[in-house]
């Protein structure tokens, strides 16, 4: 939907450039509306906008010229016709059911995802009518087995999982997908369209958090899906009009300007996360590092054709224990003896981030999802920041000697 204007610059351009066009002021810095309503320049042009016959902002809940340029700006670094802005990552995968699903549909996740997106699609969703199976992440024999043809409408995957990196392959999902009439939702949160594209290995929507990277910094919540017009348009657009689940037009000026760095921040990241991976996995404290950019990750070879050769910037690694609640001791020491990095839940950030995820992020999973998830009580979550890499393994070494 953005000016044919833009069409052949690189992304790295588009992540700087597109916008909607500058104000009568010339700002070239993009300006935030902060504004609910519009004035209308006459009853006709007020009656035409409103009902959809002519382009025009209206109203605040429906769109903003702030929340557009960044919607422009990220379907285009995904390469996607279009986007949908929404208050956060969450209310965008609500936004996508909603606006997909109805009693009597079947939806197929992976068990890896996020512990909130295991609960609302599995739990909340049920509630009226829309079934889900759940299968393991890098199973194709599974999610084929699950399909029932002519019910299931959306296949939902997200990769690399959090807080285990692990990788399906986008390609063979879609086909999965597409063969059934049914469609394919990636969230994209931890490679970014910086290192992964997946509508260009054949996924209909991608669904992020600009919560993490695409903000960068920490500072707002943010969410989006990004798809052809016709899915954003038909589909996301009424529900979204109807719904309120909007993104304010200051959150989408702070994501917008994240974007402008997303490409170096991501580089530099994931350099940083591969090197760190290296040392944790020759640590004789880790059990296990975790981490596609590592050779002895189980889908290395797949993350690196999908990613164009980077890990991305998150590493998970096991403690060793004797039993899970020596585990979850020795986990909980390393995170206590920290004096420099950050104890925090959020990832993205250029400060690095560590957690538990056990009793934080899947702390609502019963002990057999977490266990079928893979995630251990001795295992810890990195995002990795831009701080000296010394200085982060210095910070991580205080507790691991202890163990």
């Amino acid at each position: 939907m953005a000016d044919p204007k833009w069409d052949g610059l690189q992304r790295e351009t588009l992540a700087v450039r597109l916008a909607v066009e500058r104000s009568q002021y010339g700002e070239n810095s993009e300006a935030l509306y902060l504004t609910s309503g519009y004035v209308q320049p006459s009853a006709e042009v007020s009656a035409r906008r409103f009902g959809g016959l002519e382009e025009g902002y209206t109203y605040g809940r429906s769109s903003n010229p702030t929340v557009t340029s960044f919607e422009q700006r990220l379907a285009a670094l995904e390469g996607t016709q279009a986007c949908m802005a929404t208050a956060s990552g969450m209310s965008a995968i609500m936004l996508m059911c909603f606006s997909l699903l109805k009693a009597g549909d079947h939806v197929i996740i992976s068990q890896s995802m996020f512990g909130s997106t295991l609960k609302l699609i599995g739990s909340e969703f049920a509630r009226f009518g829309v079934e889900t199976s759940v299968v393991p992440q890098t199973d194709l024999a599974a999610w084929k087995a699950a399909i029932r043809p002519g019910v299931t409408r959306l296949l939902f995957a997200e990769t690399p999982t959090n807080p285990l990196g692990e990788v399906c392959d986008i390609a063979a999902l879609a086909e999965l997908a597409h063969d059934v009439g049914a469609l394919l939702a990636v969230d994209n949160c931890f490679a970014t369209p910086a290192l992964q594209r997946p509508v260009e290995f054949g996924a209909d929507i991608v669904m992020h958090s600009g919560t993490k990277y695409l903000d960068g910094q920490g500072r707002v919540l943010a969410g989006a899906l990004c798809a052809s017009e016709q899915l954003v348009l038909e589909k996301f657009l009424p529900v979204q009009k109807n719904s309120g689940m909007v993104l304010s037009p200051f959150n989408a000026w702070v994501v917008l300007k994240g974007l402008e760095t997303l490409d170096l921040r991501m580089k530099a990241q994931s350099a940083q996360a591969h090197e760190l991976a290296l040392w944790l996995e020759s640590h004789p404290a880790v059990a296990r590092a975790h981490y596609p950019g590592l050779a002895s990750h189980p889908q290395h070879a797949l993350a690196m054709k999908q990613m164009n050769g980077c890990g991305g910037a998150v590493v998970s690694f096991d403690v060793k224990a004797p039993s899970p609640e020596q585990a979850r001791a020795n986990a909980f020491q390393v995170l206590d003896s920290m004096q420099l990095l950050s104890l925090c839940t959020n990832l993205g950030d250029t400060k690095t981030l560590c957690t538990h995820p056990a009793s934080t992020s899947h702390g609502k999973l019963s002990e057999a999802q977490r266990q079928a998830a893979g995630i251990n009580q001795g295992l810890i979550r990195v995002a990795v920041g831009l701080e000296h890499l010394d200085d982060i393994k210095a910070d991580l070494e205080r507790g691991l000697s202890l163990i």
